[in-house]
């Protein structure tokens, strides 16, 4: 295994660190990782990872480096590591809006770059994240970078045109399905069922729901016809939504999520 870096320890390179670890033990040993935060360095140490002592210091130690500070904290990052970077290094970039040419101009190196959009449910093995390699990136680095997201969910190349727009897609649409659930739950509580049971009933709706997509052949429009009785209650649901503009205001708040990163990554 190549020796794989990641600067920042937060949730995301946790559970990246912790899906490659339990796909073997003996990889703890190959992974370097540094945080400026000592209490997320210490948890790292916890996980028999080697801990470095600064970025260049991890950059140095490292064949593969996963950049997992947020988009705010990326031209500060890659300044204090630049004087440690050559070509023979690759970059993983998980951070919203941030784009292959970006990491490489920083860091005044044509570095090979995968950029990454993950999720948060990766922390559970059931990840979604969008994959863009340069096209200096050897086929063995692309392969150990798509296992390292693979093995904890599903993956998909896209093209860099689209990275910023995919984001909306899986990177933040969690966010969407939780408001989504917990406006279900509260209506439930609010008439008097249990916020448990409620909840656990529209989790294995949306899970239930997500496997007719993935499995049954039929089209959303089709599905939502098989479940829309003429006159019936799914029929009066579906028409207030239609009236507070639901489809649109879905749309909308993806739109606004790309404009977001357009902006990060300036």
């Amino acid at each position: 295994m190549k020796k794989i870096g990641f600067i920042g320890a937060g949730n995301m390179a946790t559970a990246i660190i912790s899906g490659l670890i339990s796909q073997s033990s003996d990889n703890a040993a190959q992974i370097n990782v540094f945080d400026t935060d000592s209490q997320k360095r210490d948890a790292a140490a916890q996980l028999g990872v080697n801990v470095c002592t600064s970025g260049c210091d991890t950059v140095i130690n490292s064949d593969i480096v996963v950049l997992a500070v947020k988009p705010q904290n990326y031209a500060e990052v890659l300044e204090e590591i630049k004087p440690c970077v050559n070509e023979s290094k690759t970059f993983v970039s998980i951070a919203a809006g941030i784009s292959i040419s970006y990491v490489q101009k920083a860091l005044c190196c044509q570095c090979p770059v995968m950029r990454v959009m993950p999720n948060t449910p990766l922390l559970l093995k059931k990840g979604a994240t969008a994959l863009c390699p340069s096209k200096n990136l050897s086929d063995e680095d692309n392969r150990i970078i798509f296992d390292m997201f693979s093995k904890s969910g599903v993956c998909e190349y896209i093209e860099e045109e689209h990275m910023n727009e995919i984001i909306s897609v899986n990177g933040s649409s969690p966010a969407y399905i939780y408001l989504f659930a917990k406006a279900m739950a509260d209506y439930a509580e609010s008439k008097g069922i249990a916020y448990d049971k409620a909840l656990n009933l529209v989790c294995a709706s949306f899970e239930g729901a997500a496997a007719m997509l993935m499995q049954s052949g039929d089209s959303a429009d089709e599905l939502i016809k098989k479940v829309s009785s003429k006159g019936g209650t799914t029929i009066a649901a579906l028409e207030r939504l239609e009236k507070h503009g639901f489809y649109n205001a879905v749309q909308d708040a993806m739109e606004a999520c790309t404009k977001r990163a357009e902006e990060l990554g300036k």
